[in-house]
């Protein structure tokens, strides 16, 4: 795959160029775990959401839970991939203390999905990702380590959480594709209901495969895999310090040797972990207490029939339809429930771009001041759609300016009244009658008297002064369209 447009991957980096693969793990977003019935809400105190199944006690057996699949079978089509008649279960086996069984349920061998791809938008143009598979697995526990302690803590709260493994092949040139594309799979699995996509809480963790090569070569690399990104830009800067490292490794004359580093976000830099496994590692086998997982193809078609439209349709559709900019279209799908409340408020006042401005301005503003949940549901939000439209029908209309409907917003958002309510109990509706604005006009000019002489003497800008004046006369109220023609027709040196 060819450099992305405006990448500036090929200054960067010289004669190297950078190969990376992605695999993200998405907790799906389910009420109980992958086979058990215990919750999978995050916060609760450690070890108090596990049960025998769980904590793989001798002799319980698991049972699937069918929305993990649907969820997950609903990835699987939206981004394009193959549903194999049969997936296998498999059980890969490591030692570590927050594993209670000593292996996790995974699937190797025959994964749930094949193939697909995801699309990702950058500066310039679109690159296209081929997916290598999607398979479910539970996820382990958390250990805990307190440098000030001589001990650690295990939390199997997670252990048994159900989880997708979505595998990029190497098709992403740079770190900033890297994280674009992150963006642009947690958009897609947010607006299809399959994971939260909160990456703070550990919801969606993402490891990458950096390896470099000459431009114009086909030989991989030798590969690392970097571990403990918590954030886009977490993503971007280790991958880039991990390419920068692997390359003065190679131009001094040694060699990269395969590896999993952990990134430290505190010293900006990768650190070595441990000797890279191979799968043979795992001792892979098939998992004896489940049988092979057979999705029906009537279900299969039943999902693909529920599917949401997917971001980049909708995306597509905002510039068509509401004549928006792209630029514009993808701020308002960034996010499931922004598309919702933008489309709400253009269904109750029909100025597509004026609501957008709204909605990408203040609204969001409040949005990530009060730091509401990527979860609220429109209906919770502070001010309703069908209110944000009806404020900008009032500017439309007249019946208050732009600067009075800021007001308005901010004592929308205190109250929870609507726009109308507060106009009229706070006489904030626009004076808009001719004469009315005129005799304040006239009061104004024959105020100053010398700065209407020197206006009419050529300095235009002045023109402000006096609106300024008019509008604190009128206490903002005076429609300022109508302001600026009266003091210009009244301005206009005699004849």
């Amino acid at each position: 795959m060819d450099t992305a447009p405006g990448d500036p991957s090929s200054q960067r980096y010289g004669d190297w160029e950078p190969v990376i693969g992605l695999e993200v793990h998405a907790q799906l977003l389910t009420v109980s775990k992958l086979f058990c019935g215990c919750s999978t809400s995050f916060g609760a105190e450690p070890n108090a959401h596990t049960c025998p199944v769980c904590l793989g006690m001798p002799g319980v057996l698991p049972v699937l839970n069918r929305r993990a699949v649907e969820l997950s079978v609903r990835t699987a089509l939206a981004t394009g991939c193959s549903l194999p008649e049969t997936a296998i279960w498999s059980r890969k086996n490591y030692f570590y203390p927050d594993l209670p069984k000593g292996y996790q349920v995974s699937m190797y061998e025959e994964p749930l999905a094949v193939g697909g791809h995801l699309d990702v938008p950058l500066e310039g143009g679109t690159t296209r990702v081929r997916l290598t598979r999607i398979h479910m697995e539970e996820d382990a526990g958390k250990s805990i380590h307190d440098p000030q302690e001589a001990y650690s803590r295990v939390d199997l709260n997670r252990a048994g959480v159900p989880l997708m493994e979505i595998v990029s092949e190497p098709d992403i040139r740079s770190p900033k594709e890297a994280a674009e594309y992150m963006r642009t799979l947690r958009v897609l699995l947010q607006h299809i209901g399959s994971c939260d996509g909160n990456m703070e809480e550990g919801s969606m963790r993402c490891d990458a495969n950096v390896s470099i090569r000459k431009r114009g070569t086909e030989q991989l690399g030798t590969r690392t895999e970097i571990k403990n990104m918590n954030s886009f830009r977490n993503i971007e800067r280790a991958v880039d310090w991990e390419i920068l490292r692997q390359i003065d490794l190679v131009e001094d004359g040694g060699s990269v040797v395969q590896q999993t580093r952990l990134w430290d976000a505190d010293r900006e830099r990768t650190e070595s972990m441990r000797s890279k496994e191979d799968a043979h590692d795992y001792r892979y086998f098939p998992e004896p207490d489940l049988p092979p997982l057979r999705v029906e193809p009537e279900w299969i078609e039943a999902i693909r029939a529920d599917l949401p439209e997917l971001p980049a349709q909708r995306r597509d559709r905002f510039v068509r339809d509401y004549s928006l900019s792209a630029y514009d279209a993808a701020i308002l799908t960034s996010r499931r429930d922004l598309g919702d409340y933008y489309e709400a408020a253009v269904a109750a006042h029909d100025n597509p771009k004026s609501i957008a401005n709204w909605v990408m301005g203040d609204v969001q503003r409040i949005v990530r001041d009060r730091r509401l949940d990527d979860a609220l549901v429109i209906e919770e939000w502070p001010v309703a759609a069908t209110t944000l439209g009806n404020l900008v029908m009032r500017i439309d209309d007249q019946t208050i300016s732009g600067k009075i409907a800021k007001t308005v917003f901010e004592q929308m958002l205190e109250s929870g009244k609507d726009a109308d309510q507060i106009i009229e109990e706070q006489g904030l509706r626009q004076v808009t009658d001719p004469g009315a604005i005129a005799a304040v006009v006239t009061s104004v000019i024959a105020a100053h008297p010398d700065k209407v002489e020197e206006y009419r003497g050529g300095k235009d800008k002045l023109i402000g002064f006096f609106v300024g004046l008019v509008m604190k006369e009128t206490q903002g109220k005076a429609n300022p369209k109508a302001v600026n023609e009266a003091l210009r027709a009244q301005l206009a040196a005699p004849e």
